[in-house]
This record gives structure tokens, sequence and C-alpha cells, in this order.
């Protein structure tokens, strides 16, 4: 990968390019170092485009949504990273229910169902990611879970060809499903809903929003829970018993008001981050024999690039 070949990228898709950009603007831990070139396509087409061309010049390829489940180390991410979210966010009403594509937010497509008459999403309507994202992590919160809603999902290869999957093919499992580890893009979501007063949804999403407020840390950068939970257990349960509440490394602290997030309490880097994600795996694992698996995806490198300093 030269730099010549990204900035023909660039010059094809202008509007939708950027080069050497800071992925601090585009994860919600609000850090990370500089993608080699960060595409947001505006159309399935400028997707289908902008692949075309990646294969052609056999550029590596990272996907990702609005960053929300994203650390990114210091040294950036060595690819053209796709970020899917914004643009790619149509939504139309169908016979079951709702289909639209993969960039909408959760709490859009949840709050657009509302709109509809439609039951079924309203645990998804705060949590913080993209409908493609939610359905590659299965995200869930409340007794719901994105299995339990999906009908199908096209898909793009990274060759631009369309494939389909239905929920029986997907192989939802906790905090993952079949699309994971595959060169797939999510491009749109068929969900299947039901008929349901807007006001008994209305009042659902209040009240799950509300209890949101009282236990997490949303007025601080973070990923959301950084742990999956453990077969028995309760990651920020462990935590806490492992006294490790308000423990800091650098600009990363483990929350005072609930131990599964980690949270920038300003100026953090990646790399306190990931060492405070280790520490307190280390420190968990001595005291109860669980091992905490990340929930959170850690991707890029420690040291930046060479050729576009």
């Amino acid at each position: 990968m030269t730099k010549e070949i990204l900035e023909q990228l660039q010059a094809e898709y202008p509007h939708a390019v950027r080069l050497h950009e800071s992925m601090q603007n585009h994860t919600s831990f609000r850090l990370g170092g500089p993608a080699d070139a960060l595409a947001i396509p505006h159309s399935l087409e400028e997707l289908r485009g902008i692949l075309a061309f990646c294969g052609r010049h056999e550029l590596p390829i990272f996907v990702m949504g609005n960053g929300s489940n994203l650390l990114v180390r210091d040294g950036g991410i060595r690819a053209v990273v796709i970020k899917i979210s914004g643009a790619l966010s149509t939504i139309r009403l169908t016979e079951y229910g709702l289909e639209a594509e993969a960039g909408i937010s959760l709490s859009a497509v949840a709050h657009a169902a509302v709109d509809a008459g439609l039951g079924g999403l309203e645990f998804a309507a705060g949590i913080p990611g993209t409908l493609g994202g939610g359905v590659m992590m299965n995200a869930g919160a409340y007794g719901g879970e994105m299995k339990d809603v999906v009908r199908h999902v096209i898909a793009l290869d990274y060759d631009g060809q369309e494939h389909c999957f239905s929920n029986e093919d997907l192989q939802f499992g906790y905090r993952k499903c079949y699309l994971q580890g595959r060169d797939l893009i999510v491009a749109k979501v068929g969900l299947n809903l039901r008929e349901q007063d807007p006001n008994v949804s209305r009042a659902l999403i209040a009240d799950y929003n509300q209890r949101r407020r009282e236990k997490q840390p949303l007025h601080l950068p973070s990923a959301g829970s950084v742990f999956k939970r453990p077969p028995g257990h309760y990651a920020g349960q462990l935590i806490e018993e492992a006294g490790l509440k308000g423990k800091r490394i650098g600009g990363a602290e483990v929350s005072t008001m609930h131990a599964g997030f980690i949270v920038n309490v300003g100026n953090a880097t990646a790399r306190d981050v990931e060492d405070l994600i280790h520490y307190v795996q280390q420190e968990v694992f001595a005291k109860f024999s669980v091992h905490l698996e990340p929930e959170v995806r850690i991707v890029g490198e420690y040291y930046g690039p060479l050729f576009l300093d």
C-alpha cells in the first residue's frame, strides 16, 4: 500500500475518503491513532466502488460501524477503514416489519419502529451502535437480543457481491454470529416485528433509558461494557468485588459508577485502556479464577505509519 494509491482512492471518491484520519474522531472512547485512509460511503453503490478499488490494488480493509465498541491502538490502522454509518441509513416498512440499511443507529431504527406501531426492538433504543454492528455482535439488553428480531441480512463480500442470510444461517450466539471474522459487510437487515401500541413501546424505552442513566457512566467516553459476561457470573460484579472500582492507569479508569465500564477521564491513550483491561483480567483471575474475555474490539498498531507523516 503506497501513498500514491491512497491519494488516487481519495481523488476518485473525494467526498467519502479522508487520508491519515485520526480515529479519535470516530470512536466512542475518543482516542486512537490515524487510519491510513478512512472511507465513509454515501450509498451502497459507492461502497461497491470503494471495495472494487481496494480489490484491484490489493489494499487491506477494516470495516467498522460508528466505533461504539472499538478500541484503536495509538499507532492507528494500516488499512482502508470503511465506516458503515451515517448516510447508509434508509429504512422502509415491510409486511414483516422493517428493512433498513446497516448504517442506521440502533436507537433510530428502534424509534422508527415505535412510530410505525411496531414492537420488539425497544431493548435496542439505548444501545450506542449501528444496526449492522448490532447484528455482528448480537447486541442485547434488558432481556432482548438482535437474534430475537432479525429476519434476514443482506451482506456484501469484498467483491461487492450480495449474499442473503436467514436468521438460522446467522448462527447467533452470545455477542457473536456467523458473519464475524469473514470478509462480509452487513448492508441491509430485515427485522421481524409485531404490532404494538406506541405508548407501550415508548414507556418501555423510557424505563430502560432511565435505568441506564442511573447505573452507567454515560457522561464519560467509553465503549460500553468492556468484558463479556462470564458463565455463571457478571463481569462488573467480579471487578467490583476485586476492589477495582476507580482503578486508574493514565487517563483510563474503571468506572466508579459501573465496574464493567472503563472510561476515558481525560487524555487517556489507547495503551492506558489496554493496560487497564489486562490489569483487570489479571486481578480478577487471581482472586476468582475467572477469565474475563473482552467484548470491546481491540485493533490497530502500537506505532504509527511511516509514509503518511
